[in-house]
């Protein structure tokens, strides 16, 4: 009881200093908030990523949307993992491959238990304003469940908040803009989906 209300203190904690430090802000263009699964796939650029898409979520669906996070980084102090497990509610991921073990398999078990998540596809974070390319793991999600919704997100200023190689944030205005879904075609080739789905994220820059 104590560790659940703990955790519920902490996520009103977070929620409030990152729309302090933020503004949080979000903007829904074709794609209105809805109680329905989805996968939100966006631009990466900093550690702060995960937690903007999260902050900017209506309260109705950021319970039930989780975020994926390397385990090596977020898992390093006991702190961090208690964060990123009791109050952002992670689902860890491996970001090398061990022997044959499928990297997905953490994905695939939350989807299947019903959540909706935020992943970025790019699997590491850019340097640049430009999104990398996608990596095959959106394409294998969306074959593999094709009811779950497909929602585009670019995530605005976050890299100016923390860059890179930083450790304390700086208070500037962000935003994240979530985008019309984007849907697997059903006969559509791996990397003519990731191109697009990639596009889908970089036109959201402009809006």
């Amino acid at each position: 009881m104590m560790r659940a209300m703990l955790a519920k203190l902490m996520s009103l904690f977070f929620l409030g200093l990152i729309r302090v430090l933020t503004g949080a802000q979000a903007r829904w263009y074709g794609s209105p908030p809805k109680a329905e699964q989805r996968i939100y796939f966006a631009n990466h650029q900093s550690h702060a990523d995960l937690v903007m898409i999260w902050a900017a979520l209506p309260a109705e669906l950021r319970g039930r949307t989780r975020a994926i996070a390397a385990r090596d980084y977020w898992t390093k102090s006991p702190f961090r993992q208690w964060i990123t497990t009791e109050v952002f509610n992670v689902v860890y991921v491996e970001r090398e491959r061990k022997g044959e073990d499928d990297p997905l398999a953490p994905l695939i078990d939350a989807l299947h238990a019903g959540d909706s998540l935020i992943i970025f596809p790019e699997g590491t974070r850019g340097s640049t304003g430009e999104p990398q390319a996608f990596k095959a793991g959106l394409y294998n999600l969306a074959k593999q469940f094709p009811h779950v919704v497909l929602v585009p997100a670019w995530i605005n200023n976050v890299q100016r908040l923390m860059p890179k190689g930083e450790v304390v944030p700086v208070p500037i205005l962000c935003s994240v803009t979530f985008g019309a879904p984007v849907v697997l075609g059903p006969d559509e080739e791996r990397n003519a989906f990731l191109t697009r789905a990639r596009q889908a994220v970089v036109e959201l820059r402009d809006v």
